[in-house]
């Protein structure tokens, strides 16, 4: 079930849960969430959380576990070595993908480090529809390059295109033809591309790419960490795949790729990550990585009890009522946004509700960061947590000067399970004022940069006083409300 019809007709999400552990927030008054902004250098990793009312930074780690995984927790098996924990992973991911081996490790980024270690040499370029901050840093760091593909067509804010994340397979066919096989380490297909506004990528697109893999000998990796909001979309928006069980498209795809690696903070809802193949020698080449920077095979750096929780999660992922419940809160939140003016990404994708900073900070420049700029009022109109997804998210040239993103956004997540149709309405009536007030929000400038992940540690200040001055707003017209 997606939705139920109402006497109005409007979209109104429907949970498919009732809530059973609860967990207190507290929302500051506008006066404090200023100064923990200013506290925080006007990075919004750096709030603590005790001052975050609605915490959309991310949905990795922070969905809400079933009952049925908060029990499997309870039988884990912590021996070292040949834990029964680890095989019931393992068995749960040989159902989903229909895979042979499987890796674990600590998190989705860790999966990551260990691909670019086997497949990465200097000098090699691997290809992907889009990059996502962690994967090109490690490829970086490792003397590769990173070369985008997502159709043009993708990077259009505001469209109507059902699958903005597919590759562009005419350019994917010359960058081929260019490189030569035996330079590209890898093309990797990212399901839910993360960075353009979790825009899902087709099936049919998938199997192209795979097919062009296999016919050049290219290794081909998909990111699973996006998958589950990627199904929904290929199940609602993929004519052919309507009617398919969503075991049959993870194991079709199982069988498409060489590699597939995920976060399980997003894939399965625990902290954890892993690398499936059905390829022995591709497997034990990684192999080798797993003890080196994880832990022993049969955990990987993963708790066993976040093991078991993996375990029932991948098999929940297989629910439709399950997967659905963040891309209808999406939705929601998307569409609320427009009708009242606000720019945001569309169509609707996974992940979260994508602000579009280009035409909400019109007149900010992006060398001043605009969607830094607007995470961080968003968080002083609302004490809402999202997360900038723009040039502060780009890594500087090698020159030092910046490489602009190709969009400015703030991303606010859905995690699975966790916010209701009122938090909507919330989010939507703060956001809509700061729209109505964008004027008075100014721009940004470091004043602690590290070299790498900076959006991560990085510290900012702003260049004038519009924080002061978008609180004297929020009073003339909220009195006293928080």
């Amino acid at each position: 079930m997606e939705t139920v019809t109402f006497r109005s007709g409007a979209y109104v999400p429907l949970e498919m849960h009732k809530a059973r552990i609860v967990q207190r927030v507290n929302l500051e008054p506008v006066e404090r969430r200023r100064d923990a902004m200013a506290e925080a250098g006007f990075n919004t990793f750096l709030l603590k959380n005790r001052e975050v009312f609605l915490d959309m930074l991310t949905d990795s780690g922070v969905n809400a576990m079933s009952i049925e995984q908060q029990a499997a927790m309870l039988r884990a098996d912590d021996s070292y070595a040949g834990s029964e924990t680890f095989f019931r992973l393992e068995q749960a991911l040989q159902d989903f993908f229909g895979t042979r081996f499987f890796l674990p490790t600590h998190q989705g980024r860790a999966a990551e480090n260990v691909l670019a270690n086997t497949f990465v040499s200097p000098g090699s370029v691997a290809l992907m529809n889009f990059h996502f901050t962690t994967t090109k840093a490690l490829i970086t760091l490792l003397g590769g390059s990173v070369l985008e593909l997502v159709s043009e067509a993708g990077l259009e804010i505001e469209s109507d295109l059902a699958f903005k994340g597919d590759f562009d397979l005419t350019r994917l066919d010359a960058e081929i033809a260019r490189l030569g096989p035996e330079k590209i380490s890898f093309v990797r297909v990212e399901a839910g591309t993360n960075l353009i506004g979790g825009q899902p990528v087709s099936m049919a697109n998938m199997r192209a790419v795979a097919a062009r893999c296999k016919e050049a000998g290219i290794l081909s990796v998909l990111d699973a960490s996006l998958l589950a909001d990627n199904l929904y979309f290929i199940k609602t928006r993929e004519a052919e795949c309507a009617e398919r069980a969503l075991v049959d498209i993870t194991r079709e795809l199982g069988q498409l790729f060489d590699v597939i690696y995920f976060s399980a903070r997003k894939l399965g809802c625990v902290r954890g990550g892993g690398i499936v193949t059905n390829d022995e020698e591709l497997y034990r080449r990684m192999r080798g990585f797993v003890p080196l920077f994880e832990g022993f095979l049969t955990y990987g750096g993963m708790s066993v009890r976040e093991m078991e929780a993996l375990a029932v999660g991948i098999q929940e992922t297989l629910d439709f009522d399950v997967i659905s419940q963040t891309p209808i809160f999406v939705r929601a939140l998307t569409e609320e946004l427009t009708s009242l003016g606000v720019p945001v990404v569309t169509p609707a994708g996974g992940l979260g509700c994508h602000l579009n900073a280009f035409k909400f900070l019109e007149h900010i420049p992006q060398d001043e960061y605009p969607a830094g700029a607007l995470a961080a009022a968003v968080f002083i109109a609302g004490g809402i947590r999202g997360m900038e997804r723009g040039t502060l998210s780009e890594q500087r040239n090698p020159d030092g000067s910046e490489q602009l993103a190709e969009m400015e956004l703030v991303r606010l997540a859905f995690p699975k399970r966790v916010f209701t149709l009122s938090h909507v309405k919330y989010i939507a009536d703060r956001v809509s004022w700061l729209f109505e007030n964008r004027a008075l929000v100014g721009g940004l400038r470091f004043v602690e940069e590290p070299e790498t992940l900076r959006f991560f540690f990085g510290r900012l200040v702003p260049v004038n006083d519009w924080p002061d001055r978008l609180v004297a707003a929020f009073r003339r017209d909220f009195g006293d409300s928080l």
